[in-house]
């Protein structure tokens, strides 16, 4: 079934432009997204995916490794002279609530081992995430140490599983998207902090909006084609968009007067820790690169700033 077009879905810009700047820069961090249920969430995510242009990788490679990156970080790649490569789409990888650690960092590969005697490991979700998304669906009711464990390889890009005698690194580069209801529970300040940006959606409350939705979905739900064909041309408007930014972002400067409006924000916030400063950062030259600008200027901070900090700000007992 076609995606239901990112440029169609109704109001949540705040949750479409945390996507988009992780979309052109991944180095911001993951997005959390907090609200009702039936508010966007996932088709956002999904729409974001249909965007991108097609990535070139390693045919074959279960790591859907970028063939002009080193092969000796890929155990896969490793050691061939020669990688062939095709276009195929960027990754959008679902983790479901009760998936194992096994599932999701790899493990023993148990058919090879009883069939042929000899150890091999089998990729888990992460693997098939490298160079993609990684979207979880109720993120604040996934176990902590799975979500701690997550944080930490999205961060570092580099997935390393020892166990039952394997010993494997393999390349695990995403941009991690969770989603929640925080009725359900609330995911801990220590994690909160991890994510890059946080955002809030709620259900529209203004008839317009609510009938324009259900006018929407209606109409894509009887007949996706047709209703894609008609959000193509604002869809590659948007594609071309996030090509342009993530060429502009290298070039992008950000003056030490908006660094201090950073610090100053920060301080006033009472943010702990200096993920702050360096997630505003990021994400002001993102925006200024989306913007097609090459100077990173204090509306840019002020736009990103609830998204950016909210989530970092300290709690009162």
């Amino acid at each position: 079934m076609t995606t239901f077009p990112f440029t169609a879905i109704v109001a949540q810009d705040e949750m479409r432009q945390a996507l988009l700047i992780a979309a052109v820069d991944p180095s911001v961090g993951g997005v959390l997204v907090f609200g009702d249920r039936g508010t966007g969430k996932s088709t956002a995510i999904r729409a974001l995916a249909g965007l991108l242009p097609r990535m070139r990788a390693v045919v074959g490679c279960p790591y859907a490794c970028d063939p002009a990156a080193p092969a000796e970080a890929c155990p896969h790649c490793v050691g061939k002279p020669e990688r062939k490569s095709a276009l195929v789409p960027v990754p959008v990888v679902d983790l479901p609530l009760g998936a194992t650690e096994d599932r999701v960092v790899g493990a023993l590969d148990l058919q090879r081992a009883l069939a042929l005697g000899e150890k091999a490991f089998e990729p888990g979700l992460l693997a098939r995430a490298n160079r993609g998304f990684l979207y979880i669906d109720e993120v604040n009711l996934l176990e902590d140490h799975l979500v701690d464990l997550l944080l930490d390889v999205a961060a570092s890009g580099v997935n390393t599983v020892e166990r039952e005698g394997l010993s494997i690194r393999h390349p695990a580069r995403f941009v991690l998207v969770g989603s929640g209801n925080p009725e359900e529970g609330e995911l801990r300040p220590q994690l909160l902090d991890r994510f890059g940006l946080a955002v809030e959606v709620a259900t529209p409350t203004d008839i317009a909006t609510r009938i324009d939705v259900v006018r929407r979905r209606d109409a894509y739900e009887r007949d996706p084609a047709a209703f894609c064909a008609t959000y193509s041309k604002a869809e590659r408007a948007q594609a071309k968009q996030i090509t342009l930014a993530r060429e502009r972002l290298p070039a992008v400067t950000i003056p030490d007067a908006v660094l201090e409006a950073c610090a100053r924000l920060c301080l006033a916030l009472g943010t702990d820790g200096l993920r702050g400063e360096l997630t505003l950062m990021r994400t002001a030259r993102a925006l200024a690169a989306l913007d097609g600008t090459h100077d990173v200027t204090v509306d840019h901070v002020r736009r990103i700033a609830p998204a950016a900090l909210r989530h970092r700000l300290r709690r009162n007992p």
